[in-house]
């Protein structure tokens, strides 16, 4: 049984007690993590492919340390120009040990989207219009149905709106 699972930005292919080293995940050594975002899952003639995640697989893992990956070195130049730039950098990682990878039995939290705010079209009692945008303006004329606001300057639509 395997399942491609996205673990920290990338998608790896995992299979039990497989070793794995990602990106540096923010747990502790030795504790445990689940990740639920299974994108694919395998086992033997059957494979699910979620769209995008299989709903309810979870893959569980432990975390068996941090540490640095090997030295990356950047080197950029520009020929004939004297231009010539030496970096580099040694990627954190964690080093995981794939647990156990179920099908089942897990509930996936839904997000929600939240809904957007309604846009209230404030009254001149209550803000002065010299005050007020462009665009506020234009909205208080097209709700008062005042024709050819689309075109009007600031002190227009001041004008048109007292």
């Amino acid at each position: 049984m395997y399942a491609i699972v996205e673990i920290a930005g990338h998608q790896f292919k995992v299979e039990k007690d497989q070793k794995v080293f990602v990106n540096r995940l923010a747990t502790e050594e030795g504790k445990k993590v689940s990740f639920d975002n299974v994108l694919l899952l395998s086992d033997g003639s059957n494979v699910t492919v979620g769209a995008p995640a299989v709903d309810g697989a979870q893959v569980e893992a432990k975390v068996v340390k941090h540490l640095k990956g090997d030295k990356v070195v950047v080197f950029k130049k520009k020929r004939r120009k004297g231009y010539r730039v030496k970096n580099g950098h040694r990627q954190s990682l964690t080093e995981i040990v794939i647990q156990s990878i179920s099908a089942s039995g897990t509930t996936k939290t839904k997000k929600t989207k939240a809904e957007p705010a309604k846009k209230t079209v404030k009254t001149e009692e209550s803000k002065d219009l010299s005050s007020m945008t462009v665009a506020e303006l234009r909205e208080l004329a097209k709700a008062k149905e005042i024709s050819g606001f689309s075109s009007m300057k600031k002190a227009e639509l001041i004008a048109a709106l007292s």
